[in-house]
C-alpha cells in the first residue's frame, strides 16, 4: 500500500506540473505562431495522460489475489506501460505530420522576449519534475516512474532545443521552427518504440538478471547442507513480485527430515535477504559412499566440458547397482541442441558401455 500511495503521489505531482505546462506552452504557441512550441505542448499533454493511465494500472495492479487470479494482478503495471508506449508513439507520428506540413508550407513566427523566458522556466520546471520521478521511481521499484522521469528529462533537452530555435530566430532571423519539431517527433517516434519493447520483453520473459541469479546462489550455497545451486528460474508477476525455483546438490546420506528443514531454511533466508519466494526447491544427490563414482564423474565430467557448446555440468548421480548414470548439461543457444546431447551421450556410452547413459539438456536461463 505504500508503494501504491508514492506512486500516485508522484503521479499526481506529474500531471499538475504537465498541464501547467501545456496551458502556458499552448497559450505561447498559438501567440507566436511556432509550431516548435505547440508540439512541446503536446508532448507535455501526453506525459499527464501517461501519469493517469499510470495511476489507474497502478490501482488496478494492487487488487488483492484471488480464485481467478491466485498470483494477483501485478502484471497489469505492464499492460499499463504498453499503453503508454502506443499514446507517446501515436503524438509523435502526429507531431511529424504537422512538422512536414510547416516545411511544405511554411508560417514565420513572432517570439518576444516572454515567450523566450518562459520557455526558459518549462526546461527547468522539466528537469526538476524528471530528477524528482525518477528517483522515486527507483526508490519503490517502479517501471512506469523510472520511464516517466527518464522522459521528463529528455523533454527537458527538447524544449531546450526549442528554445535554441527561438533564440536563433530572435538574434539572427532565421527561422528553424519546422525543422526542431521534424527532430522533437523523430525523437518522440523513438522513445514510443523503445518502451514498446521494453514492455514486450517484460510480457514475454526474458533473461533473469545475472547480478541477482548470482546475489540468490550464493545465498542458497550458504547453507550447510548445500553443495551447489543449479537451474534457477524466477517468474515475474509484476514489480515485488518474484517467485521462482531452483536445484541444489545435497550429499546422498541427508534423509527426507534433513532435506524438508533445509528446504525451509533457504525459503525463509532467500525471501528475507532478496524478497523472491522459492516455490520449489529440486534435489540433485551426490554419492559418497563409493570411490568409483567418484571416478566416473571426473572421467564423465573431462569429456562433457570438452566441447565447447557444454557451459555447465551438473546434477551427476550414479546408481552403480542398477548400472544408471544421470546427469545435467547446460548447451550454448548457439549449437544444435540434438546433435550435441547425441555426441555427449555417444562418448559416456564409450566410456561405460554396460550402463544406461541419461543426459538431461539445461538451458542458460540465468547464467
Amino acid at each position: 500500500m505504500d508503494r501504491e500511495k508514492v506512486i500516485i503521489k508522484t503521479s499526481v505531482i506529474g500531471i499538475a506540473a504537465n498541464i501547467f505546462l501545456v496551458i502556458f506552452k499552448a497559450a505561447v504557441g498559438i501567440m507566436s505562431n511556432s509550431i516548435a512550441i505547440i508540439l512541446d505542448a503536446v508532448n507535455n499533454l501526453s506525459d499527464a495522460l501517461s501519469s493517469v493511465i499510470t495511476i489507474i494500472g497502478t490501482k488496478l495492479a494492487g487488487k488483492a489475489p484471488n480464485k481467478k487470479h491466485p498470483l494477483g494482478y501485478g502484471r497489469i503495471e505492464y499492460l499499463t506501460a504498453m499503453i503508454i508506449a502506443g499514446i507517446v508513439l501515436y503524438a509523435g507520428i502526429t507531431s511529424l505530420t504537422e512538422s512536414v506540413k510547416k516545411i511544405l508550407a511554411p508560417e514565420q513566427a513572432n517570439y518576444s522576449v516572454a515567450t523566450l523566458i518562459i520557455i526558459g522556466a518549462a526546461v527547468l520546471v522539466k528537469l526538476v519534475l524528471g530528477k524528482y520521478v525518477k528517483s522515486v521511481g527507483k526508490k519503490v521499484n517502479s517501471s512506469a516512474l523510472v520511464a516517466s522521469g527518464s522522459d521528463a528529462l529528455f523533454d527537458a533537452v527538447l524544449s531546450a532545443s526549442v528554445l535554441a530555435s527561438a533564440l536563433i530566430f530572435f538574434f539572427f532571423g532565421i527561422s528553424l521552427e519546422a525543422w526542431v519539431g521534424l527532430l522533437i517527433s523523430a525523437f518522440i517516434i523513438k522513445a514510443g518504440i523503445e518502451m514498446m519493447i521494453e514492455t514486450l520483453n517484460d510480457i514475454l520473459g526474458k533473461r533473469t538478471d545475472p547480478e541477482l541469479a548470482k546475489a540468490l546462489k550464493k545465498t542458497i550455497c550458504e547453507d550447510k547442507d548445500v553443495h551447489g545451486a543449479f537451474d534457477l528460474f524466477l517468474y515475474n508477476y509484476g514489480p515485488d513480485k518474484e517467485y521462482g525455483s531452483v536445484h541444489v546438490e545435497v550429499y546422498d546420506t541427508m534423509t527426507a527430515n534433513d532435506i524438508d528443514a533445509m528446504n525451509r531454511r533457504i525459503q525463509a533466508c532467500v525471501y528475507h535477504k532478496h524478497g523472491v519466494i522459492l516455490t520449489g526447491i529440486g534435489i540433485y544427490s551426490i554419492n559418497t559412499t563409493d570411490d568409483e563414482a567418484g571416478k566416473m564423474r571426473k572421467a564423465i565430467l573431462e569429456k562433457v566440458m570438452a566441447h565447447d557448446y557444454s557451459m555447465q555440468f551438473h546434477g551427476f548421480y550414479v546408481d552403480l547397482k542398477k548400472k544408471i548414470v544421470t546427469f545435467d548439461v547446460v548447451l550454448s543457444f548457439e549449437c544444435d541442441r540434438e546433435a550435441a546431447i547425441k555426441e555427449i551421450y555417444d562418448e559416456v556410452k564409450e566410456l561405460y558401455p554396460d550402463f544406461e547413459i541419461l543426459v538431461q539438456p539445461d538451458i542458460d536461463i540465468s547464467e
